[in-house]
């Protein structure tokens, strides 16, 4: 009899293979006092030496098979064990308290969790926690002269099946062998979700008592699409299940030939499918994948990845490097995020308790204009190599916006007076991101270029839902009534101005999403890279008429998100 779990899809695709369970060595150990604390710290360093040739040669092989943006994680490793302040709290552990080294490692990584996890609804914390984890097992590993059983063992077709996955056990991961991957822990923004989607491999995380009920099961199918996890599938569940994966190899042959098409509805409503990317090496995959602009370009990236305050040289170079790859197609740039939620080590900030709803984004840049103006200055230089689109972020007020306006027409004026060339054709937008926004949108419409909808915070504010608690993710509704009003009260705002609106958060590449947004008029959708040609094959097959029906019932009767999704579900169904 088979057992079907359910859990959250983190890659889509669909497997059906052998299982294989990932087992972890055995790091316990006995914590004891030793006599020679300088031969205790030798062993030590000893270990981080070896361990340091192991990411060396993770990184290599991460490079091959993801590309060099995913095996970025690696370096954070390796600055990891090169950080003096990590370090010395081991050392202080072992040469003032003669804790065994494997003792002062744990203790002291155990205080970096804590402080870590007391932030987890953040998602970067979360990465930051992990890397932790994943450093300091390595470490252990070497001490204790263990090592775990890897994927990367497998020499036939198999299903991954784990408590956990690092950015180390993925990176082993071969995608002629692995067929997917199954977790008791994570979500779609984990390190491993991301290299899974960058590998193409099906994922499904977040499985409760996976490792329990996995025990004594052979063969199993991963259908990540629905977010199920098959145990013991009979014959007849397998033949479907293989027709589907023949099936989804077909499309995605089909797709390729949509990469240089329009965007366009069934009933002629063009559109147009942006990226979001984070850094300029994430160009690639948009670019490969059709994207017909840059929606979103996080630049708190270059600030997060580097050790140091990024120069405005740094930054002119990055802007101008992501402009010209994509010139003539816009790209809309978003001014950093940094603050409250996204910590910089260079950079002291206060400890706050919510930090979502803190000193960040836009609040930091007025509040501090030199880095502001910083950045500022380094996009007005790189305008002139494409279609420039500036946004700032986390605005909640017409002040707010104004200011920044203000500071950017100062900065702009500046660099004219200095013999700097600057595009004349540059707009500026904000994101619609907090509710008191989206309820003046008829007020900022007539003062900003354009609007970008950010709904994985529009949502979690309105439904006043962390959208990272999982005892509460019921609440994260995309298609909730007051979260659809909302939205296209802020697309009929823009129009109304002759302003365009463009969409940036999760929800633009929800293949259920698009009868919607459609009918309300959506000018651009902007998603991860591997969505654009499934998200441009289904708006194609589209009528927006057909959304447009549904759209009236939504707003005016009384429904449920469960019954809007099924409605939408039957469109797209049917289309």
């Amino acid at each position: 009899m088979s057992q079907k779990l359910k859990g959250i899809a983190a890659s889509d695709g669909i497997a059906l293979a052998p299982l294989y369970c990932l087992e972890k060595a055995d790091l316990s150990f006995n914590t004891y006092y030793v006599k020679d604390p300088d031969r205790e710290k030798e062993r030590l360093l000893q270990a981080i030496e070896a361990s340091k040739q192991e990411i060396d040669q993770l990184r290599s092989q991460a490079c091959l098979t993801m590309g060099e943006e995913e095996a970025k994680v690696f370096d954070a490793h390796q600055l990891m064990l090169e950080d003096p302040e990590f370090l010395q709290a081991i050392y202080d552990k072992i040469l003032n308290e003669h804790l065994n080294a494997e003792a002062a490692l744990q203790q002291v990584c155990r205080f970096y969790l804590t402080s870590f996890e007391a932030m987890s609804e953040n998602d970067y914390m979360k990465e930051r926690s992990m890397d932790i984890r994943d450093v300091s097992q390595r470490l252990m590993a070497q001490l204790l002269g263990k090592q775990s059983k890897g994927s990367w063992q497998l020499n036939q077709p198999a299903i991954i099946v784990a408590h956990d996955l690092t950015p180390s056990d993925t990176a082993q991961l071969d995608p002629r062998f692995v067929k997917a991957f199954v977790t008791e822990v994570g979500g779609r923004t984990s390190h491993s979700a991301i290299m899974a989607r960058s590998l193409g491999i099906p994922a499904i995380v977040g499985v409760k008592d996976l490792m329990v009920k996995v025990k004594g099961c052979q063969h199993g199918i991963v259908d990540a699409i629905s977010g199920h996890f098959i145990l013991k599938p009979s014959l007849d569940e397998q033949a479907v299940y293989q027709a589907k994966i023949n099936q989804l190899d077909q499309e995605s042959q089909q797709l390729q030939a949509l990469i240089h098409k329009n965007t366009q509805s069934k009933d002629g409503v063009k559109v147009e499918l942006a990226a979001n990317i984070g850094r300029p090496e994430d160009l690639e995959m948009a670019i490969k994948n059709g994207a017909e602009g840059i929606g979103l370009y996080r630049t708190e990236f270059l600030y997060m990845d580097s050790d140091t305050m990024p120069s405005e040289e740094a930054q002119f170079k990055a802007y101008k490097f992501v402009l010209e790859k994509m010139a003539p197609k816009q790209v809309v740039v978003r001014t950093m995020d940094i603050g409250g939620d996204k910590t910089l080590p260079y950079m002291t900030m206060p400890q706050e308790m919510n930090p979502f709803l803190g000193y960040r984004a836009i609040r930091l840049c007025l509040d501090q204009e030199a880095l502001f103006r910083m950045q500022l200055r380094a996009l007005l230089r790189a305008s002139i190599y494409g279609q420039l689109r500036i946004m700032f972020p986390m605005i909640a007020s017409l002040d707010e916006f104004r200011q920044a306006k203000r500071i950017f027409e100062s900065v702009k004026e500046e660099l004219i007076q200095q013999g700097h060339s600057v595009s004349s054709d540059i707009q500026l937008g904000m994101m619609i991101e907090i509710p008191a926004a989206a309820l003046l949108a008829d007020h900022f419409a007539k003062e900003v270029d354009f609007f970008s909808i950010g709904t994985n915070d529009l949502i979690q504010y309105t439904m006043a839902a962390d959208r990272m608690n999982e005892r509460i993710s019921y609440l994260y509704q995309p298609f909730n009534p007051s979260i659809l009003r909302l939205i296209k009260f802020v697309i009929d705002a823009a129009h109304k101005e002759g302003k365009w609106v463009g969409m940036c958060g999760e929800m633009a590449g929800e293949a259920a999403a698009a009868p919607l947004l459609l009918a309300m008029g959506l000018d651009e959708f902007s998603m991860s890279a591997a969505s654009i040609l499934k998200q441009r094959h289904l708006i194609r097959k589209l009528d927006s008429q057909v959304g447009q029906s549904i759209l009236d019932r939504i707003l005016n009767e009384t429904c449920t998100q469960e019954e809007v999704q099924r409605l939408l579900e039957a469109i797209i169904a049917e289309s």
